[in-house]
């Protein structure tokens, strides 16, 4: 059975991970960008009309005015909608965006049953042992940083947004400048859980700093007796 102090922290670590899943959880479901552009099209010659784009990960909203026509409110499924423009980066940067969220969330779950298990038995040195958690928990929190950067890249970098205009304007020529992209809370909240990540790890160092340690003052008495006493 192992220790009491063996028991709490890993617990903590199980806990915090596990806030952390909820973290990661309620994020892909609220929306991460806003970009507004300004537009013209329809034959006027001032750039007159907006376009706003609310981008959550499965589902998104174009809100235009002016843009090139009448005002209009359409939503729409990202993944479907990108392809339709046929648009390879953004499709692609999306999808990986996708895929490395996931697999964040399988890392984390992971890292739980192993705290978990930890809790209850005593491993080996092994993969269901503290490796196992380093692994689980440095390999989210690094694929939660590189999912932060992919976002932004391909909201601000790549035609995501101008495509998806041009693809409801009906076939109308439309020019678009003045793009600004703002990240909103679902984009944010990655943030608490790569820190939460972090946490776990810490968690798990602490008890192996004190276990070693410990094991470190049982030895010091034989390493420090006299060489006479240590012959008998």
């Amino acid at each position: 059975m192992p220790s009491l102090t063996k028991i709490v922290h890993f617990m903590l670590s199980a806990t915090v991970t596990s806030i952390a899943v909820g973290v990661m959880g309620y994020s892909m479901s609220t929306g991460w960008a806003q970009t507004t552009m300004e537009c013209k099209g329809g034959g006027v010659s001032i750039f007159n009309g907006t376009a706003i784009i609310t981008l959550k990960l499965f589902a998104g909203n174009l809100n235009r005015s002016f843009c090139p026509l009448f005002g209009s409110i359409e939503d729409f499924q990202v993944i479907p909608k990108l392809v339709e423009i046929d648009s390879d980066v953004p499709v692609v940067l999306h999808g990986l965006v996708l895929c490395l969220l996931v697999l964040c969330l399988l890392l984390s779950a992971g890292s739980i049953l192993i705290s978990l298990y930890n809790c209850v038995s005593n491993p080996y040195e092994t993969y269901m042992g503290p490796i196992g958690i380093y692994v689980c928990s440095s390999l989210s929190t690094f694929l939660s940083v590189v999912v932060l950067i992919l976002f932004v890249v391909n909201v601000n970098v790549t035609n995501l947004a101008e495509g998806l205009v041009e693809n409801f304007s009906e076939d109308i020529p439309v020019d678009l400048r003045n793009k600004k992209s703002v990240m909103l809370l679902g984009y944010y909240l990655v943030i608490p859980y790569t820190g939460l990540s972090l946490w776990a790890i810490l968690m798990i160092y602490m008890y192996e700093h004190a276990a070693y340690k410990q094991r470190k003052e049982q030895q010091r008495p034989t390493e420090d007796a006299p060489k006479e006493i240590m012959m008998y």
